[in-house]
């Protein structure tokens, strides 16, 4: 039986590995949170917002995100592919997301602002409209997504192939043109 809890803050707290399983909440807020020794399994966040949590490792099975905003978390490591996909819908700020998957995720018009998305796999999402607000997107991999509309102008570190990632109508930054062409072996100045 799923538990459902409304318009909750929770601070300071470090749960355990099965201790968010089976459950909803809704408009509740989570402050200085550990989800490190989570593995969360059926559990759904509607409207909800997490601030200086830490995620490092969590696993996020059948977990749904709907309308989540992550600010200042520490997120390397996680499977997003594994969640639920209905109504996927997230925005991250300030948040070290390396070494995540994103693995074939819809992530249309998602913010990442000031974030650290290092070694990230957006291997065949939908990343359109998707806005990369100064970014380290260092070895990130897009081969096969589609990033059309996608802002790039402020990120760094891109390294995108236009012949395996769809790229038509993306913004891009005279000096990042260079993570365009890197695999032509061109030098530009």
């Amino acid at each position: 039986m799923t538990s459902y809890f409304f318009d909750t803050t929770y601070q300071d707290t470090t749960y355990g590995e099965e201790e968010m399983n089976l459950k909803e909440f809704e408009s509740c807020q989570f402050i200085n949170c550990d989800f490190t020794a989570c593995n969360c399994i059926g559990v759904t966040f509607i409207d909800c917002t997490f601030t200086n949590c830490n995620f490092n490792s969590t696993k996020l099975n059948h977990t749904a995100l709907r309308t989540v905003h992550f600010n200042n978390c520490k997120m390397q490591d996680i499977n997003f592919s594994m969640c639920d996909k209905l109504i996927f819908e997230m925005a991250f700020s300030r948040c070290n997301l390396d070494f995540s998957k994103f693995y074939t995720l819809r992530l249309k018009e998602t913010q990442f602002k000031n974030c650290s998305l290092i070694a990230v796999d957006f291997m065949a999402a939908d990343l359109s409209e998707v806005v990369f607000d100064n970014c380290d997107l260092y070895r990130a991999e897009f081969d096969k997504a589609n990033a059309s509309k996608a802002d790039f102008r402020t990120s760094y570190n891109y390294t995108i192939d236009p012949e395996k990632t769809k790229i038509k109508k993306a913004t891009f930054t005279l000096e990042g043109c260079k993570g365009l062409l890197y695999k032509h072996n061109i030098i530009v100045e």
